[in-house]
């Protein structure tokens, strides 16, 4: 994989009209109907997608700026869609992401046991350094659980990335996933001299604040 320093740019403005002292590229990935869109259209609108709506086509992205220790950072979110015949368009957009927010649904096996294809795409395109995070998404929906909360712990352990439940319906992590992620990448773009950002102590100590689904 390529090795790319996270992008940092200065007192920039956006299109809106708003001033970020960072930008980071961030990418969505899973299979199909795991919701990454509805996940995103949460986390930029506070909204949820209800009913049908057409999947991803492609590539597309909305940006986002938070706060950071003081500092506006524009998170450029890529929505992208999970289907194969999509995927070679994908890849050409890994090597510039900073982070890669891999998302499955907890009620679909398939999608769950297609996270370690993806992550060897992940491996294969992406750069070395590239921040990952595993979200089991849809933890909401009880009854129709199909991969355990546990399952998905032992794999994030197994492949030495973050991982927590998340619901785009009701936004249960869905803003602390991005936040996690944001401030992992704006620790690592700092000075060598600052204390190392821990996204999983993070994470942890985020818990009361952030609902019931699981994190690690």
């Amino acid at each position: 994989m390529e090795s790319r320093a996270p992008r940092l740019t200065c007192n920039s403005l956006s299109r809106s009209g708003a001033f970020y002292d960072l930008t980071y590229k961030v990418m969505l990935l899973g299979d199909s109907g795991v919701g990454k869109t509805c996940f995103l259209v949460q986390f930029k609108d506070g909204a949820f997608l209800s009913g049908a709506f057409l999947a991803t086509v492609g590539i597309d992205f909305r940006n986002k700026v938070v706060t950071v220790d003081g500092l506006k950072v524009k998170l450029q979110i890529w929505d992208t869609a999970g289907q194969e015949r999509f995927r070679s368009v994908t890849h050409a957009y890994y090597r510039d992401a900073q982070a890669l927010l891999l998302l499955y649904d907890i009620t679909s096996k398939t999608s769950f046991d297609n996270i370690r294809a993806w992550l060897t795409e992940v491996h294969e395109y992406a750069h070395k350094d590239v921040v990952i995070m595993l979200l089991g998404n849809k933890c909401d929906i009880a009854t129709g659980r199909v991969v355990r909360t546990e399952d998905g712990e032992s794999l994030a352990k197994e492949y030495g990335i973050p991982f927590m439940e998340t619901s785009a319906k009701t936004g249960i992590n869905v803003e602390l996933a991005f936040m996690a992620i944001a401030k992992e990448l704006k620790h690592r773009s700092s000075s060598p001299d600052e204390r190392k950002f821990q996204i999983h102590q993070y994470i942890e100590s985020q818990k009361k604040k952030s609902g019931c689904c699981g994190f690690l």
